[in-house]
């Protein structure tokens, strides 16, 4: 049985544990947004809850003294590319949906690699939320 990498468990695990020198993670979890996703007729009609999480992997050159956000990976970005994503059209498959997510946030030089989970919470009332997951690195990484 596979441990989720999003429980609470695991994330409190991750957190613990030492940063590879010169990376640093940010992550994003559960950003709800309303979007056009789906390959039915209604969900070409209708837009509907989107619930995505990212966790990214950064390449670190913050010296832990100064207090700038200028010196880090502001995690705005990463939202800013989530909705901007899903702002531009309607996606048939939530596939292709995180892949754009991941182009986009990969295109930051400072991103190395990306998890992209998206889920859509209101397909069917027997179950919290259906979904994928997909992870991407940059090939020099």
């Amino acid at each position: 049985m596979s441990v989720d990498p999003w429980s609470d468990e695991a994330l409190a695990e991750a957190e613990r544990l030492p940063a590879v020198a010169g990376s640093r993670r940010v992550f994003l979890r559960g950003l709800e947004l309303i979007g056009s996703v789906g390959v039915h007729e209604l969900e070409h009609r209708y837009e509907q809850r989107v619930v995505v999480s990212l966790d990214l992997e950064i390449r670190d050159g913050y010296d832990g003294v100064s207090d700038h956000i200028s010196e880090v990976y502001d995690y705005d970005l990463a939202i800013q590319a989530v909705k901007e994503t899903l702002a531009s059209g309607h996606f048939n498959l939530i596939e292709t949906l995180a892949e754009r997510i991941a182009e986009a946030c990969l295109s930051d030089p400072r991103v190395r690699s990306i998890r992209v989970r998206v889920e859509k919470p209101d397909v069917l009332p027997s179950c919290a939320a259906v979904g994928i997951e997909i992870e991407r690195r940059k090939a020099d990484y």
